[in-house]
C-alpha cells in the first residue's frame, strides 16, 4: 500500500513549533507581526487571508489585516506598502493576490522590504535562494520540502521531477531540491515526450494548474508523488473522470456540487510509494509555512 504523506499532521508539527519559538521571542519582549494586505471583496482571498490571521492568533503572533478599496491605485499601494516596511512592530508583509487590474503586482511585490518578504516572492529573496544563501522562502516550496524530510523520503541522490516552472512554485522548488542534492528536471508545456521523462522521477512533483495532468501512465511504480495542485471541478462528466464509483468523493459532490482535485490523477497514487492527498496534504502546509517565515522574518531583522 501507498504510505499517505499526512500534510495536517505536518503542519500541527511545525505550527507547534512556530508557537514555541514565539514564547521564547516573547520572553525577549519580541512579538514577531505579520501585516495582511487584503484589496476589495474577493470571497476566496477573504476566507484565505482571515484564517491566516487567525493562525497569527492562535501561535500568539500579532497581526494587522488592511483591506484597502478595490478602486485603489499602484501608487496608493506603494504608499502603504512604504509605511509597512517604516514600521518596526511589522516583520512580515503580506500581500494577497490577486490584486485588480489597475494595480501593478510586480511593482508592488519588488517594494516589499525583503527582509519582510514572507512570500519570498521579492527578486533578492529569489536570488539568495539561488544561491543557496539564508533566504524566505516561498510558502509552499518551503511546505514540500518539510513533507519529504518528516515522511523519511530520501532526497539526496535522487531525481526529482518538477512539472511546471512557475516563480511561485515551480522554479523554487526546483532550486530546494537541489539544494538537497536531489537531480532535478524541470518540465512544463513545451517539454518533448513528456512520459519519458516523469517515468524517470524517484519524486514527482506537479505543479501545473491543470486537474488530473499527470495519469498514472506518466508515473513509476513507487515513486513519490507530490500534488501541488487544487482544482475545483463541477462538471459530472470529469467528477466521473476521476472518482467514478468512489462513494465518500460521490457523497460530497452531491452535497456541495463540486470536489477538488490536484494536478495529479488520483488513479496515480495507488501506484506510487507514496503520495501526498488532495485535499489534506501540501496546501495545509501553505500557511503553517507562512507563519515560520514570519517568525524567521522577526530573527533575522534582530540578527538573532
Amino acid at each position: 500500500m501507498p504510505k499517505v504523506l499526512d500534510g495536517a499532521a505536518i503542519a500541527a508539527g511545525i505550527k507547534q513549533e512556530v508557537a514555541e519559538d514565539v514564547r521564547a521571542l516573547a520572553a525577549r519582549g519580541i512579538i514577531p507581526g505579520l501585516a495582511a494586505v487584503l484589496v476589495g471583496h474577493v470571497p476566496a482571498s477573504e476566507i484565505y487571508v482571515r484564517s491566516k490571521v487567525q493562525a497569527c492568533a492562535d501561535l500568539g503572533l500579532a497581526s494587522d489585516l488592511i483591506t484597502p478599496p478595490d478602486s485603489v491605485t499602484t501608487e496608493e499601494m506603494l504608499s502603504l506598502i512604504a509605511r509597512l516596511n517604516a514600521r518596526d512592530d511589522v516583520d512580515g508583509i503580506l500581500i494577497q493576490l490577486p490584486l485588480p487590474a489597475q494595480v501593478d503586482a510586480k511593482t508592488l511585490l519588488d517594494a516589499v522590504d525583503p527582509s519582510k518578504d514572507v512570500d519570498g516572492f521579492h527578486p533578492v529573496n529569489a536570488g539568495r535562494l539561488l544561491a543557496g544563501r539564508p533566504a524566505l522562502v516561498p510558502c509552499t516550496p518551503a511546505g514540500v520540502i518539510e513533507i519529504l524530510k518528516r515522511s523519511d523520503i530520501p532526497i539526496s541522490g535522487r531525481h526529482a521531477v518538477v512539472v511546471g516552472r512557475s516563480d511561485i512554485v515551480g522554479k523554487p522548488v526546483a532550486l530546494l531540491l537541489l539544494h538537497q542534492n536531489a537531480t532535478v528536471t524541470i518540465c512544463h508545456s513545451k517539454t518533448r515526450d513528456l512520459p519519458a521523462i516523469t517515468r524517470q522521477a524517484d519524486i514527482l512533483v506537479a505543479a501545473i494548474g491543470r486537474p488530473g495532468f499527470v495519469t498514472p501512465d506518466m508515473v513509476s511504480a513507487g515513486a513519490t508523488l507530490v500534488d501541488v495542485g487544487i482544482n475545483r471541478i463541477t462538471a459530472r462528466e470529469e467528477f466521473d473522470r476521476f472518482f467514478k464509483g468512489n462513494a465518500r468523493r460521490e457523497a460530497a459532490f452531491e452535497k456541495r456540487g463540486s470536489v477538488v482535485v490536484g494536478d495529479i490523477d488520483p488513479r496515480a497514487f495507488e501506484i506510487s510509494g507514496a503520495y501526498t492527498p488532495v485535499p489534506g496534504g501540501v496546501g495545509l502546509l501553505t500557511i503553517a509555512m507562512l507563519m515560520s517565515n514570519t517568525v524567521r522574518a522577526a530573527k533575522m531583522r534582530r540578527g538573532l
